[in-house]
């Protein structure tokens, strides 16, 4: 229960002064509103850049992100792929943050769990939020962004269990994941119990995961599941990293999580020997 109320409980921060947010956007990139059809709501979208795209005219994948609020999770993953893009860590990349609205309605699917429901009474959205990403915000971004074909996302906690689920579910949408110590506990494990009948029939083709996992030994449960499933059914071009952080907590554990994930998913190729 106290792990249940400590995934869950991410609350949306007041809002800052005008002037604050005005900062927070010179230095950290734009943000944009998307009226969704789908969602029913407006939606505030945060969007960094790579510090050449103004002057290079070339295309860069996106890497997209639930929690992506100012408020929320966009300052330091934005910061750990902009310092990774200036040392040539990891290829330029833009990054879209989505921030929440209802997190507990969007970010998981159904449960039978008392408890979570009791936490989550709107729990059930997953699959609509995907179609957001899908049909209207992933357009947007490509219309309005020079973007390649190439798209991944990332998330902890519950956004981290709609990392994995977006990934045996709907595993086209993206072509890489990265989850920071996943709630794949979340309704006893279905999730990643069903993982090897997902997997048997996968037919995505070329896609790539990277999960952490801190100290909440549920959690190393769930995804020890998963990567059981992954060795057996080993679905034709997938690869798959699990780093656990044990010395991490479920609270801590995110930045260091993002900047692995980004650089293991992002690496810049070696540079070519001199003739």
């Amino acid at each position: 229960m106290l792990l249940v109320a400590a995934c869950c409980a991410r609350t949306q921060p007041p809002a800052p002064p005008a002037g604050a947010a005005r900062a927070d956007l010179a230095t950290l990139g734009v943000t944009l509103t998307i009226e969704s059809k789908l969602l029913g709501e407006r939606r505030v979208i945060n969007v960094y850049v790579p510090p050449d795209y103004a002057t290079s005219g070339a295309r860069y994948p996106v890497l997209y992100m639930p929690d992506g609020g100012m408020g929320e999770d966009f300052p330091h993953v934005v910061g750990a792929v902009d310092v990774s893009i200036k040392n040539a860590i990891i290829r330029p990349v833009i990054v879209v943050g989505i921030e929440n609205t209802e997190r507990r309605r969007d970010l998981v699917g159904a449960t039978t769990v008392a408890e979570e429901q009791k936490l989550a009474p709107h729990a059930g959205g997953a699959d609509r939020f995907r179609g957001f990403l899908r049909d209207e915000l992933k357009p947007m971004i490509n219309a309005r962004y020079r973007t390649t074909a190439e798209s991944a996302i990332i998330g902890e906690s519950l956004a981290g269990l709609f990392v994995v689920e977006t990934f045996l579910l709907d595993p086209t949408l993206f072509d890489a994941y990265i989850a920071a110590d996943p709630s794949v506990w979340w309704n006893e494990q279905t999730l990643v119990r069903s993982a090897n009948e997902h997997l048997a029939w996968w037919a995505a083709g070329k896609r790539a995961l990277y999960v952490a996992t801190a100290d909440v030994q549920d959690t190393q449960d769930g995804i020890a599941t998963l990567a059981t499933a992954l060795r057996i059914q080993a679905p034709i071009g997938v690869t798959w990293v699990w780093e656990p952080m044990p010395n991490e907590h479920h609270s801590t554990i995110y930045p260091t999580a993002a900047l692995h994930g980004i650089r293991t998913l992002f690496a810049a190729p070696e540079p070519s020997d001199p003739e």
